[in-house]
């Protein structure tokens, strides 16, 4: 998982000061994609991008964004442990499902693969498995992570991941007491030996990246342990940095603060540096962009239920003016999501985890107080044609 949190607070605004005088509009017209980026991750063409999410974020999700225009997807965080064993042992609510963390189809590319962990060796092991989709036996992953064998040559599977990102970043208290995510920043030499491990690990021509928040606290050591951590991963090789403006005690109550993105890129110029948190809307995308100094920004609650965010953030680099979506589109993307839901997961559980996306969806209706609840009880395939039916309709269009 991304660690984002089912949860979470209400969207908020960040801490900007000044921000709220930038026009996004001409923000977004002057917005680029850093040529560094699609030299590294070719098809990565615009400066945002779908944050992986728990419990969202599955293949059915980063295809309808894709359609809307996301250039790149990161899948959940998948726990070094759970790769090597193949999922079994494991809670699937400790981390991400293994089958919603691999690229689904043909279009589910670039897609950023992450995993979190508490021991180098594994980790390393865990980032060549992903990046070899598994074509060797099981045992030789766990071999090699207990280093019972060399690594050899990796073979990086023709639909793998285009990247490896490390979550040193995950605030939630049962990932980060088992010194995982963002346990590591209060002890940056861990986190770099398990930087350092998975660079080493994989051929040069993968991309690494890595997720961070802004520090454990607020005090002055965490921000220096912050930097020591933010520093070493450019000098091990990776090729950049996204960092969430909120700290892990934070977890996702209060404010980002994009003051320090903007302090933060402007000590590192020559650094690909990308900002998350408080990210809710297309207009947020160029504010944040503009605001901090930022090459890519990551789109992750602000997402969900909104694909459209992605379209309406490509309308405004091109000079247009971004539409919300009409109950005719909404009822097309509710049906499309459904269906791929259905294609990974099956009708029953498809059924039950589109209950949470509906909730998200209805706030785009113009009677959101009435549909939510009807998302809430859906059993079926049936039910939420059903409500799509008396909601969505060219009657209740008019009706409204």
């Amino acid at each position: 998982m991304g660690c984002q949190s089912n949860n979470a607070t209400p969207p908020s605004p960040a801490i900007a000061p000044g921000a709220e005088a930038i026009d996004p509009r001409a923000a977004a017209r002057a917005a680029r994609i850093d040529p560094r980026i699609p030299a590294l991750i070719p098809g990565f063409d615009a400066p945002f991008f779908q944050a992986g999410l728990a419990g969202y974020s599955d293949a059915a999700m980063r295809l309808v964004a894709r359609r809307h225009g996301c250039p790149c997807c990161v899948t959940e965080a998948l726990l070094d442990r759970t790769l090597l064993s193949n999922g079994r042992g494991f809670d699937k609510a400790d981390l991400g499902d293994l089958c919603d963390n691999v690229p689904g189809a043909e279009d589910d590319h670039p897609l950023i693969g992450q995993i979190m962990g508490s021991d180098p060796d594994t980790m390393a092991a865990a980032a060549v498995k992903m990046i070899e989709q598994g074509a060797r036996p099981p045992r030789h992953y766990r071999d090699l992570a207990e280093g019972l064998t060399p690594a050899g040559d990796v073979a990086p599977s023709a639909r793998t991941f285009a990247a490896i990102d490390v979550n040193l970043a995950c605030p939630v208290k049962k990932i980060a007491k088992k010194a995982r995510g963002g346990h590591w920043l209060r002890e940056p030499q861990g986190a770099i030996d398990i930087l350092r491990a998975v660079r080493e690990a994989l051929p040069p021509h993968i991309p690494t990246t890595v997720k961070l928040r802004r520090g454990s606290d607020d005090s002055p050591e965490a921000e220096r342990n912050f930097m020591r951590i933010f520093d070493a991963l450019y000098e091990l090789g990776y090729a950049w940095a996204t960092v969430h403006g909120r700290t892990v005690e934070q977890k996702y109550v209060g404010p980002s603060r994009w003051t320090f993105l903007r302090e933060l890129t402007r000590s590192r110029p020559d650094r690909l540096i990308f900002g998350s948190g408080d990210v809710w809307t297309a207009h947020d995308v160029f504010r944040m962009l503009e605001y901090t100094g930022v090459h890519a920004v990551s789109v992750a609650r602000g997402c969900i239920g909104d694909p459209w965010v992605f379209r309406q953030a490509r309308d405004l680099m091109a000079g247009r003016e971004p539409a919300p979506p009409t109950l005719a589109e909404q009822r097309d993307v509710l049906l499309e999501h459904f269906a791929l839901s259905v294609a990974v997961n099956g009708e029953a559980l498809a059924s039950r985890l589109m209950r949470k996306f509906g909730v998200r969806f209805a706030e785009h209706h113009p009677r959101a107080e009435l549909v939510r609840p009807r998302f809430i009880r859906v059993e079926s395939i049936d039910d939420w044609r059903a409500v799509l039916d008396e909601h969505y309709a060219e009657h209740a269009a008019a009706a409204v």
